[in-house]
């Protein structure tokens, strides 16, 4: 590949620069491989000189060599085919030589013959061309309207056999960069891979800091996930972290609920301290259940009690009842309305919505409900003083007829004495105009009263009575599977607690026939 005096001016540059490869790669522009400069350093320093020609151990021997063309002509005179069979040389190299030992097997091809004509200093001036170029050789060939085989024929052709070549490699830029300034850039952005992979990882972590967090205070706190964390109150947030505090550590848990480390050791000895309100909350829960879920602070205030006898304060009460979730719920439906015409002439309202009484057995009202359960309908027909609220009596039957309503008024009647002739109000059902009710009425001594036609505020205390009622025992309560006689069972129990148990807070946080007690109308 290189000539004596190119191979022996490496040698002696080599020596003179103390054997150092690099300087004379610079200055020569060759050898390509440090091994092929030490071989030819090692010959000269054995024999004081080097071989005059190059010579290298040809890759096939020529019994191989003449095997091959041997099955070329006897197998149909096929290259790809004595290759494929073969398993060498290359179909090239096979070509060659065959041409070299029959030059008329393989005639040109007129059409691969150049049209352009080339003077001998033409030729010379494209192989300098070639070994002195900074580009391809693809642009040396178009520059001088030729291919690529003829300007590397035209080099072996002129140049002396072994001469060194001067063609570069094809680089996608321009610009070379050295090894070490190639290596300093690779470093530079796996640095910087590695720094983002590392703030990735950290996000990652943190994104599930945050779901676990949000999970532990849905299954501790009971809230809906999707709340943000900085909406819980401290103690919320202490006993979310002391949740996590076996799988994150404390200084990663503060940052992310955004409270101080004081904050949280304070609340978390607070959590750890015994409950001062402890007997508070279990009677809290007792009287809520018991009074059907319908008591608000203001009642729950009067039933719980100190050890002292002494009440909390309402703040307190109402702070306790919603960290146990303690909820009234109100729910309006449309009421039952008797209304089935004029059946007799109305009497005037006497009440004119002043339903204050000074003493009992003075103002009672009166009307019908229906309670609608998957078992059928039931319908509740009482009568309430308005001296304190107190149901005097009532009725509850499958059917609002002329029976339910008489009923309960011959059993409020017997409840009068000889002196008691009450105003009784009611709206314009027909329960209420029947003649059988007005004979009772005149026969009692009783005051008949009526609202407006289709004004229901007229008879708003009881309906109030209603509302009340349905609220705390009937509505956002499940009943199937309660038939008719159990609803009408736990409806008596619960009018009978009304009246004796149920506390009001304009009676002073007493029922209402505790009241009557206190006043000493009642034994």
């Amino acid at each position: 590949m290189y000539s004596y005096e190119d191979r022996m001016r490496a040698v002696k540059l080599y020596i003179q620069y103390d054997c150092s490869f690099g300087s004379v790669k610079n200055e020569l522009g060759y050898p390509n491989h440090h091994e092929t400069l030490h071989q030819w350093y090692l010959e000269y320093k054995e024999k004081d000189d080097l071989k005059q020609k190059s010579t290298r151990k040809p890759k096939f021997s020529d019994e191989q060599r003449a095997k091959a063309i041997q099955h070329y002509f006897e197998h149909g005179r096929c290259v790809s085919r004595t290759v494929r069979l073969l398993g060498y040389p290359c179909r090239t190299l096979l070509k060659q030589w065959i041409c070299e030992e029959y030059p008329n097997e393989f005639p040109p091809c007129s059409q691969g013959v150049s049209l352009i004509r080339l003077t001998e200093e033409q030729k010379e001036q494209a192989v300098m061309d070639l070994c002195t170029r900074e580009g391809t050789a693809h642009a040396v060939a178009d520059k001088y309207g030729v291919d690529r085989c003829s300007l590397y024929n035209w080099k072996n052709q002129l140049l002396p056999e072994g001469s060194p070549s001067k063609m570069p490699k094809r680089k996608k830029n321009i610009t070379v960069q050295t090894k070490s300034d190639q290596i300093a850039e690779l470093t530079s952005e796996v640095a910087a891979l590695s720094v983002e992979a590392e703030e990735l990882k950290k996000q990652v972590y943190r994104l599930k800091l945050e779901k676990d967090a949000l999970q532990k205070a849905a299954e501790i706190i009971k809230k809906d996930q999707g709340i943000s964390l900085e909406t819980l109150s401290n103690r919320e947030k202490a006993m979310v972290i002391d949740a996590l505090r076996n799988t994150y550590s404390l200084k990663e848990l503060l940052p992310v609920f955004q409270i101080a480390k004081s904050s949280y050791c304070y609340q978390r000895k607070a959590l750890q301290s015994p409950d001062k309100y402890e007997d508070a909350r279990e009677q809290l829960r007792i009287s809520f259940t018991e009074s059907y879920e319908c008591y608000g602070y203001r009642r729950l205030y009067i039933c719980v009690k100190k050890p002292d006898g002494s009440n909390y304060s309402e703040k307190v009460i109402r702070r306790l009842m919603q960290e146990e979730n303690l909820v009234v719920k109100r729910t309006k439906r449309k009421k039952y309305s008797s209304y089935q015409g004029e059946i007799t002439p109305a009497v005037e309202n006497l009440l004119q919505r002043d339903f204050h009484s000074e003493k009992p057995n003075e103002k009672w009202i009166t009307d019908i409900t229906e309670f609608h359960i998957p078992a059928g309908k039931i319908y509740l027909s009482p009568i309430v003083d308005c001296y304190d609220g107190l149901p005097v009596s009532w009725t509850i039957g499958t059917s609002p007829n002329a029976d339910l309503v008489n009923t309960m008024l011959d059993a409020a009647i017997a409840t009068l004495g000889d002196d008691e002739h009450p105003i009784v109000h009611s709206d314009r059902g027909a329960h209420y105009r029947w003649p059988g009710w007005i004979e009772r009425m005149e026969k009692a001594g009783l005051t008949r009263s009526m609202s407006k036609k289709g004004c229901s505020p007229d008879n708003s205390a009881c309906e109030g009575f209603f509302g009340r009622l349905k609220n705390e025992m009937f509505y956002d309560r499940t009943w199937t599977g309660v038939n008719i006689n159990e609803f009408i069972e736990m409806l008596d129990r619960y009018i009978h607690w009304y009246a004796e148990k149920r506390i009001k807070i304009s009676l002073g946080g007493l029922s209402p026939l505790q009241y009557r007690k206190a006043q000493g109308i009642a034994a």
